[in-house]
Parts: C-alpha cells; structure tokens; sequence
C-alpha cells in the first residue's frame, strides 16, 4: 500500500518557521518527483514547491521564493519543507504529492499518482 505521511504543520506567529515532513512508503522514490500543494477552503490548489528525486531540480511558487526550502533525503523516502518568514496568507492545509515530473504535477493534476492526507498550517498575524 502507498501511504505518502505529512507532518510537521501547526500554529506559528508570522515571521516564524516550519519544517514540513513527506515519508513515502509503498513507493519507488527515486521514480517520482515530489511536492507540497496548499489549499485554503474556497481557494484553488496551489503547487507550492516541488524536486525531482532523481536529479534533485527544483520549482518554487513565486509566492514563497526566497522563503521556503525543498529538500529530500531519498534514504529515508523523505521530502522536507523548510517553511521561514512565514506570513498569513501561508496558512493552508500542505499536502505532499507524488507524480511522474515536476512541470506535469504543476499543469496537470491529474497526472499525480499520490496524495498525502495534508497537514494543517496556521500563521497568525
């Protein structure tokens, strides 16, 4: 079974930081590129950050550019998301995806594979 786990969301102050974990299981890592989406309820989905796992290239939403980090520890089937300087319109629910490649996840949501069950992140102002 492939289960696609987050943790890590919760209640910052805004300027403050989190770190967003994705253990994959049931998978292949290294065959899928993985990312976090956020949705905020009457909003559409927003592709957030996305790597490739096997060769590590990245995509940032501009909206959190400069601020957020990927990154993923392909031993541990574990993709990271350093959320820093949070604001509150960075308040969501974060779901880790697994797809076949960054730029079809990003256009083509239905060419994701997997979804993780979300977890929530609040910033309060």
């Amino acid at each position: 079974e492939v289960q696609l786990v987050e943790s890590g969301g919760g209640l910052v102050q805004a300027g403050g930081s989190l770190r967003l974990s994705c253990i994959a299981s049931g998978i292949t890592f290294d065959d899928y590129a993985i990312g976090w989406f956020r949705q905020v309820p009457g909003k559409e989905r927003e592709g957030v950050s996305c790597i490739s796992s096997s060769d590590g290239s990245t995509y940032y939403a501009n909206s959190v550019e400069g601020r957020f980090t990927i990154s993923s520890d392909n031993a541990k089937n574990t993709v990271y998301l350093q959320m820093n300087s949070l604001k509150p319109e960075d308040a969501a629910v974060y779901y880790c995806a697994a797809g076949p490649e960054i730029l079809l996840m990003l256009t083509h949501s239905e060419s994701i594979d997997y979804w993780g069950k979300g977890t929530l992140v609040t910033v309060s102002s």
